[in-house]
């Protein structure tokens, strides 16, 4: 019995050195995400070997998101355009509040393909009443096509109101597909949709388990929440599809979150982003070019945008590039919101830097925890900022999931992304940055209103913040680096 231990422990052993060199040679990974694999690996060798099969192994990116039609819709082509037109300065910039952030809009074009339109119209939501009840609106009078991606998804009361539409729309010809997360839906399996898809609708699942609790792509998830009506009308942001998020939880109360309804050229990026999740995911449906999943739009209104996604697939990690060329291009305001701040040092270095160049930086965060070492981590992290002069507000009103940034009353985003490795490096994201004073000004004042409901945390009440709480910093902050 003694020398099978034995064999067993050597091996154990010799197979957490070769991962080590994996690690170190191969993967290439930050090295703050290295050090804290090799310390899992070591010092819980036989665990951590599973744990990191799980949660480490770097996703194979070739071949992951196909489609032949983005040739067939101009993008390449409009992409080239808009790189060489603003090189050369002639690109027709149709507002100034656009043309004075070129060279981000340069680069969010050589770094994720993404074209800027200027033709839209933008409503904000920032209640999920609100937003689901223009949505239901929007489903009900679709005519051709609805394509529905959300990474929760739940079949309770207001995803079952949301299923009846879809069911109904499907019967009458509306081609209706629909889109969820394996890990984020959890419990919801294509089964549970047999009646749309009797109907005619398709169902697909993002990286599914090969087998029960079996998922080696688990760490990677599709975190992105689009809607598309008849190519025509799309839904982008942060609320996903629960009771939760009409505020009906007790744990979390009120959900304070924001999402964008778009109409104009914008829906033919956010549509194609669709049609490439869908096309991995889906078996056996793929979709195939279609000018009805690309109709031509009739100016609707004048805000410029881009749709920016990212993903592990990537070589870069482009919202959080999106994120850091906002902080650098402030000179009066920087407003974040995110339920999650476990920033690298890169960002917090930038904010630091803007904060002591007398920018005015505001970061609001939840007064409650959905993961405790992330909430540990995030108090922690907002705390080194405090010092710089940074300001700090704990939301009271219920949950803030808002994943929202304001700067200067001209450029904004909204969408998926929260300020965490996790949303930079390992989840699909995606988000709207937008060029425009008037929405960017729209979103700062629900921010100061936010301010209202919130407490501010003190450079004061953050040094003398308990022995508990540093306690539970120190261990989330050595765990961030794999949050």
């Amino acid at each position: 019995m003694a020398g099978l231990i034995s064999i067993i422990v050597t091996a154990i052993f010799t197979l957490n050195i070769f991962l080590a060199i994996a690690l170190i040679f191969l993967e290439r990974r930050d090295p703050t995400a290295t050090w804290a694999w090799l310390l899992v690996l070591f010092f819980v060798p036989l665990f951590g070997f599973i744990i990191y099969l799980l949660f480490g192994r770097k996703l194979r990116r070739k071949h992951l998101f196909r489609w032949s039609g983005k040739n067939r819709i101009g993008i390449e082509t409009l992409i080239d355009y808009q790189i060489e037109a603003i090189e050369l300065g002639t690109f027709d910039f149709r507002l100034d509040d656009t043309a004075h952030y070129q060279d981000m809009i340069y680069l969010h074009l050589r770094n994720n393909h993404a074209v800027l339109t200027q033709d839209n119209d933008v409503q904000v939501f920032n209640d999920g009443v609100a937003k689901f009840d223009a949505l239901l609106h929007d489903l009900e009078h679709a005519k051709d096509h609805i394509h529905f991606q959300y990474y929760i998804l739940r079949l309770d009361a207001l995803g079952n109101r949301i299923l009846d539409v879809l069911i109904k729309k499907a019967k009458q010809g509306v081609k209706v597909r629909v889109l969820f997360d394996d890990i984020g839906s959890r419990g919801l399996r294509i089964r549970h949709l047999k009646e749309l898809i009797d109907c005619g609708g398709e169902v697909a699942a993002f990286f599914p388990a090969i087998l029960p609790l079996i998922n080696p792509r688990l760490n990677y998830r599709n975190h992105r929440k689009i809607v598309i009506i008849d190519g025509r009308i799309g839904y982008v942001g942060g609320f996903n599809v629960g009771d939760e998020y009409l505020g009906l939880d007790k744990k979390f109360g009120y959900w304070r979150d924001t999402h964008l309804r778009i109409e104009g050229s914008a829906l033919h990026p956010l549509q194609t982003r669709f049609l490439l999740d869908w096309n991995q995911a889906s078996e056996r449906n793929d979709i195939e070019y279609a000018e009805r999943y690309f109709p031509a739009i009739p100016r609707k209104g004048s805000v410029g945008l881009q749709i920016v996604s990212s993903g592990p697939d990537a070589e870069w990690e482009q919202i959080k590039d999106g994120y850091l060329k906002m902080i650098f291009l402030a000179k009066e305001y920087i407003y974040i919101q995110t339920p999650y701040f476990i920033p690298d040092v890169s960002f917090l270095d930038a904010l630091r830097i803007a904060c002591l160049s007398g920018v005015d930086v505001r970061i609001m965060i939840p007064n409650k925890p959905d993961h405790m070492f992330v909430y540990w981590a995030t108090y922690s992290n907002v705390g080194k900022l405090l010092k710089a002069g940074a300001k700090v507000y704990i939301y009271e009103n219920g949950f803030i999931h808002s994943k929202q940034i304001v700067v200067d009353d001209e450029l904004s985003t909204v969408g998926t992304a929260n300020i965490d490795v996790r949303s930079f490096k390992l989840n699909f994201e995606i988000n709207a940055f937008i060029y425009d004073r008037e929405k960017s000004h729209e979103l700062a004042e629900l921010f100061e209103q936010d301010m209202q409901l919130s407490t501010e945390l003190t450079y004061e009440m953050y040094v003398n913040r308990t022995r508990g709480i540093k306690i539970k910093e120190s261990i989330s902050r050595l765990l961030s680096p794999i949050l």
